[in-house]
């Protein structure tokens, strides 16, 4: 097909000096690296597992294909064919729309905050990965030498390490507590590795993620056959894919659905954005969407076999040891020989002795030991990684190793998401000249990584853990669909629906098709409000909470519930609006000067009278 003639745009619009990629692989791994993060880890198998396993996939799907590609879509065409960030796109759209960037750019800028402080507690874990046996194997002795810790007791050796040994936890969020330095080493270590390399930009990104990107699928693809050889690992995946048709009828899967595939792909934070404007202007960015956005929930998918396996080894590792601790009490009360009880017989036994001997039986320290029991105790997010998966490896054999491999991998995706962060952030910083042209890029990044850090240290304290979760929940959830809204909006009826299909045409040589206009007009925009709607609506209905690790010995393993204080919740307001409060700002701030300037020209006299 003949390429369609070249929409009027500006010689400089079009950056004929702007970096470029090597070569395509680069810029379709940076991509991928990109979208593919720790969330594609530990928040999709967790929500396939609860929302009715193989069901969650329908409403999953819906949203891929009409929210995820389609916005998608829109910010790599607009970022090719303007050859801009996130500022300078929306700025050459319309300068009304400037707020839109700059609205971007502080969302990435909050975002990297705490992510890097995820990938900071990877790293720790990761050096004590190298250990024989693990340090979270067995619980700490006390003082005395005399026993273990009685707080390690009261929870398991796993969560003592996490929440004593690595957060150090407050027991509330008004108790900051102090800077925890083996964290604060860990943080600092991570923001070297993130600004060295992004020190040049794409030219040293583009070489760092061949390994980023393409390491975390080596090592999942070594979990997936590893998992898939352990005992229960079947138990695991039928347990995580089975359908439950009727959880479909709650309006809450459908909503975590279409979020869930937002923030897998990461849309509005502007990386993509300025990712695609360092391409080729006639590259095939319709191809290109469609692919990333598929490999990405491919890649989701592929993760939950990995986990549920090992998840599925675990919990019939888990099963297996309770009905022991049963057997060897019926074994004890009722002299039996030893051996003499099996796992298969122990319910039949169970039920004979309950019905002769109930008084008896009713005194013994016997626990329920149901397998789905066990398998329902897979967590999200952080938990998954540092709790229950942790836990898990303690039972292959070789731990140390395996659990090197995990983090690792857990490190190099935080990596390869914190690239397109930082781009999304410097990328626009460059394009509206923040600094002068002799203050060399390597500066002006050095500068945005320390300022980074330095705000982070608050992850490092003993509420740091309690922060963390409120940037999580807060900064990155009202801001992206309002953003998300205005992009698309932007784009179909600022820009203009005619000349957008007209950019597409030249960049692809074929014009979109209806699929394409009709989710860029109606049905992206109309999804997008929904979601909207439904979260404010869920976010009404109940106080804002947090749950609180707290060390008497009589609680655990339990997390006791606390209400946010007033000044965290007005903490939790600017949050959620700081990124917003661009877009009206900018916008008044263009009207007022817009006025200003016709009002001088109004007033000024007419030279050309006499």
């Amino acid at each position: 097909m003949a390429h369609a003639p070249e929409p009027d745009l500006a010689a400089s619009d079009l950056g004929e000096e702007r970096p470029k990629w090597d070569n395509k692989a680069q810029y379709f791994l940076s991509c991928i690296g990109f979208a593919v993060g720790l969330g594609n880890i530990w928040r999709f198998p967790y929500l396939c597992q609860t929302y009715g396993g193989g069901a969650f996939l329908i409403p999953y799907l819906i949203a891929l294909v009409f929210e995820g590609i389609p916005i998608f879509h829109v910010e790599l065409a607009i970022g090719q064919r303007l050859r801009k960030g996130s500022v300078g796109v929306w700025t050459a759209i319309s300068p009304y729309l400037s707020g839109v960037g700059l609205g971007c750019v502080t969302l990435s800028l909050l975002i990297s905050l705490y992510y890097n402080a995820i990938v900071a507690w990877v790293l720790w874990y990761l050096l004590n990965s190298f250990q024989h046996p693990l340090p979270w194997n067995s619980c700490p002795p006390d003082l005395n030498r005399t026993g273990f810790v009685e707080e390690c007791q009261g929870s398991s050796a796993v969560s003592y390490f996490w929440y004593r040994q690595t957060l150090n936890i407050a027991a509330d969020i008004n108790d900051s507590g102090s800077i925890q330095w083996w964290l604060l080493l860990c943080l600092a270590a991570s923001w070297a590795v993130v600004y060295m390399c992004i020190i040049r930009g794409i030219e040293t990104t583009g070489k760092v993620i061949y390994f980023t990107a393409l390491f975390p699928y080596l090592v999942l693809t070594i979990f997936v056959i590893r998992g898939l050889t352990l005992p229960g690992a079947t138990q695991g995946l039928i347990y995580l894919f089975t359908p439950k048709m009727h959880i479909l009828q709650n309006p809450q899967v459908w909503l975590d659905a279409a979020t869930q595939i937002f923030f897998s792909l990461s849309l509005a934070f502007g990386g993509h954005i300025a990712f695609a404007s360092y391409n080729s202007p006639r590259n095939d960015c319709q191809k290109d969407a469609v692919v990333i956005a598929l490999v990405n929930s491919m890649t989701s998918l592929y993760a939950s076999i990995a986990v549920f396996s090992v998840l599925g080894f675990k919990a019939t590792n888990d099963h297996e040891h309770c009905l022991d601790r049963n057997i060897l009490s019926l074994i004890n009360e009722f002299d039996f020989p030893e051996q003499s009880i099996s796992r298969d017989d122990y319910l039949a036994i169970l039920m004979h002795l309950n019905a002769t001997w109930p008084k008896r039986v009713a005194q013994l320290p016997l626990k329920v030991c149901r397998l789905e029991d066990f398998l329902d105790k897979s967590a999200s997010g952080p938990g998954l990684a540092f709790i229950v998966f942790t836990e898990a490896v303690l039972h292959m054999p070789g731990a140390p190793a395996w659990a090197v491999l995990f983090f690792g991998m857990l490190f190099t995706l935080g990596l390869s998401t914190m690239f397109g962060s930082m781009e999304a952030v410097i990328t626009p910083m460059l394009d509206v000249g923040v600094l002068p042209r002799w203050v060399p890029k390597e500066a002006l990044t050095g500068l945005v990584c320390l300022a980074c850090f330095l705000f982070a240290t608050c992850f490092t304290l003993q509420s740091g853990n309690y922060w963390l979760e409120i940037f999580d929940n807060v900064a990155a959830s009202l801001n992206l669909l309002i953003l998300a809204f205005l992009e698309v909006v932007g784009v179909a009826y600022v820009y203009g629906m005619k000349r957008f299909c007209d950019d597409i045409a030249w960049m692809t040589g074929r014009r979109p098709s209806p699929y394409w206009r009709l989710t860029w007009r109606v049905v992206s925009p109309l999804l997008l409000l929904t979601i909207f709607v439904a979260y404010i609506t869920l976010l009404s209905q109940k106080p804002l909470s947090y749950r609180a690790w707290n060390p008497k010995y009589e609680l655990f393993p339990a997390r006791q519930e606390k209400l946010y204080p007033g000044w965290v919740l007005t903490t939790c307001v600017l949050l959620s609006l700081l990124p917003l409060l661009w877009v009206p700002g900018v916008a008044l701030a263009q009207l007022l000067t817009r006025r200003r300037m016709w009002r001088d020209r109004d007033a000024r006299p007419d030279t050309n009278t006499s």
